[in-house]
């Protein structure tokens, strides 16, 4: 008995150990796995879920190969650039030999690496050292932090990456020549959150040369495969490479809450897609301009007004409004402050709960909606209604922000070569010709455009008519190239 009972008391002592060694045997598993995740994404080319296991930020160290010191990084960055570097390329890591430490809710491992890269036409490369990974606990996923490569040798062609990048250039270059679109998608940051765009490259494009290019803004509440990308196409066939994205909290992009129309943050989102094109090596820095339609048209001026790094303002069909304008479209003052106590309502509900309240976008039952009315673009699935825009989501939130917006204030900071196109059957022309006349240059011109229209069903012509949209492009095609 006193055997018996002994091994039960040291069992018992043993048991809180015995759980610790588990739980710390299935985080290092957990630690494992993300980095397994990581580098099986790479080679089977899923890139989104690579991009998963980073934390938004990541130190890669890469320097026993490149010579350049390590750096702090974008995950999307690091994962778009290895996205456009193995184009044609395929890849296959073998990792083994993990040494995992954990400290907390952060983690440190070393593993032996191989990794195996072979593209068509170009001798293979190899290379094999030691990975080492940081990693921290996340809201309960553990997510790479740092990255460094030790190297301890290579075989075969040590120039492979040079010539792999340049494979991707004679293959897209080989794609625009035989006349095909040329569209790729792109991400950047804004604020902190990833922007989706679709950039697009003129027709006989050289990726040795330097072309002019526009950022290209639709309506509220519009993503990137509506008017904004109609236009950012057209303005590529026309010699330009042309910007088109979802704005944070619509499409493709990151931000919450979602459908969430917040008009100083899409301002925002302007000067941060600058900053993006900047960066590529195809794009003349001095050269960059803003196209905008309807509401996109009213931040990309205020951008505008606020950064000068924007060379020349097309503006077409401009939405322009203050707190006189908004009660035309919104019950007067009665029906605008109703809105904008919802709005605040909807606000304090979602910080204090993180839900968020919505009504539809467009409705022509609904007298809620954010658009209510017979406005075909958005109800025309051959028009705007396309299937990445979401007909039934506004955040009511959206109100105080959207009709408190003021952007008449900005003409007077504008001094930045402006072409405005318009027309009496457009959206609050009065509104147009005033902020014109307040642009502070004479470098500035105002064209409009006859129709029998009534206000404001000539708006939605410029979103995607032809007849609207080839004059606005052949007008911004020539006003970008003289400014």
């Amino acid at each position: 008995m006193k055997i018996k009972a002994l091994i039960s008391t040291l069992l018992l002592l043993s048991a809180p150990f015995l759980l610790v060694e588990k739980t710390m045997a299935g985080s290092k598993q957990s630690v494992q796995e993300t980095i397994i995740t990581m580098v099986n994404a790479i080679d089977s080319k899923h890139w989104q879920l690579a991009e998963d296991q980073f934390s938004k930020d990541v130190y890669v160290d890469y320097s026993s190969l490149t010579g350049q010191p390590g750096t702090a990084v974008k995950a999307s960055e690091l994962v778009g650039g290895w996205k456009n570097l193995l184009t044609a390329a395929s890849t296959h890591h073998m990792l083994t030999n993990f040494d995992i430490s954990i400290k907390g809710k952060s983690a440190e491992v070393y593993s032996h690496v191989y990794a195996s890269h072979e593209a068509p036409s170009v001798e293979y490369w190899d290379a094999y050292g030691r990975y080492h990974h940081k990693l921290k606990k996340i809201k309960s996923k553990w997510k790479i932090t740092d990255m460094t490569l030790i190297m301890h040798g290579q075989k075969g062609n040590k120039n492979f990456l040079t010539e792999v990048s340049e494979l991707n250039k004679r293959n897209a270059l080989s794609k625009i020549n035989s006349l095909e679109p040329m569209m790729k998608k792109v991400t950047f940051d804004s604020e902190g959150e990833k922007i989706v765009g679709n950039l697009y490259f003129p027709k006989n494009y050289d990726a040795s040369k330097q072309y002019p290019a526009i950022v290209v803004s639709g309506s509220w509440t519009t993503v990137k495969e509506q008017m904004a990308g109609l236009y950012a196409k057209k303005l590529s066939e026309n010699g330009f490479i042309a910007l088109a994205y979802d704005p944070r909290n619509f499409g493709e992009s990151e931000g919450n809450p979602r459908f969430y129309e917040n008009p100083s943050q899409k301002v925002e989102d302007i000067k941060n897609a600058v900053t993006y094109l900047k960066t590529l090596p195809e794009v003349n820095k001095d050269s960059i301009g803003a196209f905008g339609v309807c509401a996109g048209a009213m931040y990309t001026l205020v951008a505008a007004s606020e950064d000068k790094r924007i060379k020349s303002v097309v503006a077409t069909a401009s939405w322009l409004h203050d707190a006189d304008a908004v009660k035309l479209f919104y019950g007067g003052e009665e029906g605008v402050q109703e809105k904008i106590k919802l709005a605040q309502a909807a606000k304090n509900k979602y910080q204090s709960s993180g839900d968020v309240e919505y009504i539809p976008a467009i409705s022509t039952t609904d007298k809620n909606a954010a658009m209510y009315g017979p406005y075909d673009y958005y109800l025309n699935p051959q028009r705007g209604a396309v299937s990445e825009w979401s007909a039934d989501k506004f955040a009511v939130m959206s109100w105080e922000d959207w009709l408190t917006f003021d952007p008449t204030k900005s003409a007077k900071n504008l001094n930045t070569p402006t072409l405005m196109i318009h027309s009496d059957g457009a959206v609050l022309p009065q509104y147009t010709k005033q902020y014109f006349d307040k642009i502070n240059t004479n470098n500035k011109e105002l064209h409009w455009i006859a129709t029998d229209l009534e206000s404001p069903y000539h708006q939605f012509n410029f979103y995607d008519q032809e007849q609207e949209v080839n004059a606005a492009v052949k007008l911004a095609s020539s006003w970008f190239s003289a400014n």
